[in-house]
């Protein structure tokens, strides 16, 4: 019987030194969702505690904060200032990151549909004097 626990302890502990691994080395994507990136996050954490990992919220918050893509820095640097990470919950994170991804997304399309109504205006017109043929003041014609 006791061999038997020790053998299951090594896998246990093998199992969680890979999740540790794979809980460090995590980062977001470029392009992807802040909704899928807690979940790929909080799946390796809950994987960790099902094997016996002491998970605290402060510890995935900290990884998540770290760990997202260029664009959320302004961010991170304002949650960090503004509020007591101790104490900031996963969910009111990902939250927050949530309605700062939508204004992210609405930005976007703004300038998008500004490049577009700027292309239609200037599309039809020629440009400088090179595409006019007509008569006129022409040197030496």
């Amino acid at each position: 019987m006791r061999k038997k626990y020790e053998g299951n302890a090594r896998v246990k502990r093998s199992i969680l030194q890979a999740l540790r691994k794979e809980f460090e080395t995590l980062e977001m994507k470029i392009g992807e969702k802040v909704c899928d990136y807690f979940s790929r996050v909080m799946s390796v954490a809950n994987k960790m505690r099902v094997h016996g990992e002491r998970m605290v919220d402060v510890t995935i918050v900290e990884k998540i904060l770290r760990s997202l893509t260029d664009k959320f820095n302004y961010i991170v640097c304002s949650i960090e200032e503004s509020k007591d990470i101790d104490q900031l919950s996963i969910d009111e994170l990902q939250s927050s990151l949530i309605v700062h991804e939508q204004k992210f997304h609405k930005h976007d399309g703004e300038e998008q549909a500004l490049k577009i109504t700027h292309e239609d205006r200037s599309g039809g017109r020629g440009r400088g004097r090179g595409s006019y043929k007509g008569r006129g003041r022409g040197r030496g014609r």
